[in-house]
C-alpha cells in the first residue's frame, strides 16, 4: 500500500511539474526547430537549431551557434549571444562566451552576474568562479562568500575545501556533517566547533634560491600549457554544441574553429601567474623576502 501510495505522488508531482510543458510540442520543420501550442497553432517560429528544456517554463535555445533562454510562449528571457550553455542541475543554465559567463534560472535571471571566465558546480550548493586568474566561491543566489582573490580552490570531498593563498594551502573540514556549506561570514569558521581549519605543508622538492630560475623552467612552463589548453579548447568546442553535447568525432564543424580556440587558451594558461612550475618558488623567495624584512 505503500509502495503504491510512493508510486502514485511521484506520478503527480511529475504531473504538476510538466503542466506547462503538456500545453506545448517541439515540432521540426526543415532541420529547425519551432514550439506549438495544444491546438497546434506556431508559437514559435521553427528558426532554432536545438530547443533544450529548462525546468518547467522555458527552454534554452540555440540560434545558429549562440545560445539564449526563452519560456514556454517564445517570449525571449534571455538574447541568444551566448557561444556555451550548459544546465546545472536540471533548473539553472550556465551561459557565456570568453569572460562572461553567468549562471540563469528558468526565469532568465542572472542569479549569478555574466561578469566570470568560468563557473563551476561545487558540493554544498556553492559555485566555484574565476576571473583575472584568482578562485572564489558564490551561492546559487549570487551572494559572495568568497571573493575571488585565491590561487586555487578544490574539494577533495563533499566535506573538505582546500584553498591556496599566497602560496600557502589551507584545509577547511566540516566535522559536523557529510556536505560542506560555508556560513555567510566565513570568519565565523575558524570560530565554530562544527569546523576543522589546517594549514597543509606541500612538499615542493628540494629546490631553494634564486638558481632554479632559469630559461629551462621558463620553457617547462610553455610547453605545461600544452595539455591543459588543449583539454579546455575541447571542452569549450564541445559545450559549443549545446547542452546536450554530441560527440566531437561525428561533429566536426569545430575542426576549423579549433586552432583559434587553442591559441587564445594556451596563452591564457602561459600568461597565468598562479600556475607552472615556477609558482611555489616564486612565493618560497617571496615569503623569504617579506620575514627578512
Amino acid at each position: 500500500m505503500k509502495k503504491l501510495l510512493l508510486i502514485l505522488c511521484t506520478i503527480l508531482l511529475f504531473i504538476s511539474q510538466n503542466t506547462a510543458f503538456s500545453q506545448v510540442k517541439i515540432f521540426n520543420e526543415e532541420n529547425k526547430f519551432g514550439i506549438k501550442d495544444e491546438n497546434d497553432t506556431v508559437i514559435v517560429k521553427p528558426e532554432y537549431n536545438k530547443i533544450i528544456r529548462l525546468e518547467d517554463n522555458a527552454f534554452i535555445v540555440q540560434k545558429k551557434s549562440k545560445f539564449g533562454i526563452i519560456d514556454t510562449k517564445g517570449n525571449i528571457l534571455v538574447p541568444a549571444k551566448y557561444r556555451h550553455a550548459e544546465r546545472v542541475l536540471g533548473k539553472y543554465v550556465k551561459l557565456g562566451n570568453y569572460g562572461d559567463f553567468g549562471l540563469y534560472d528558468s526565469k532568465g535571471f542572472a542569479l549569478i552576474p555574466p561578469v566570470y571566465d568560468s563557473l563551476d558546480l561545487l558540493f554544498g550548493g556553492m559555485i566555484l568562479t574565476y576571473k583575472d586568474y584568482k578562485y572564489g566561491i558564490s551561492d546559487f543566489n549570487g551572494k559572495i562568500i568568497l571573493d575571488n582573490k585565491f590561487e586555487d580552490i578544490y574539494m577533495p570531498k563533499p566535506n573538505i575545501m582546500r584553498i591556496q593563498y599566497n602560496g600557502q594551502w589551507y584545509e577547511i573540514e566540516q566535522v559536523s556533517a557529510q556536505t560542506l556549506t560555508l556560513p555567510d561570514d566565513v570568519k565565523a569558521v575558524t570560530a565554530s566547533p562544527d569546523y576543522k581549519v589546517s594549514s597543509l605543508v606541500v612538499n615542493t622538492g628540494v629546490v631553494s634560491g634564486y638558481s632554479v630560475l632559469t630559461f629551462t623552467d621558463y620553457l617547462i612552463k610553455l610547453f605545461s600549457s600544452i595539455s591543459p589548453a588543449h583539454e579546455d579548447t575541447i571542452d569549450q568546442l564541445m559545450l559549443s554544441q549545446g547542452a546536450e553535447t554530441v560527440s566531437i568525432l561525428i561533429k566536426l564543424t569545430w575542426l576549423p574553429k579549433y586552432p583559434f580556440y587553442y591559441a587564445r587558451n594556451y596563452y591564457n594558461y602561459v600568461r597565468n601567474p598562479n600556475n607552472g612550475p615556477l609558482t611555489v618558488v616564486r612565493k618560497n623567495l617571496w615569503n623569504k623576502i617579506k620575514r627578512t624584512d
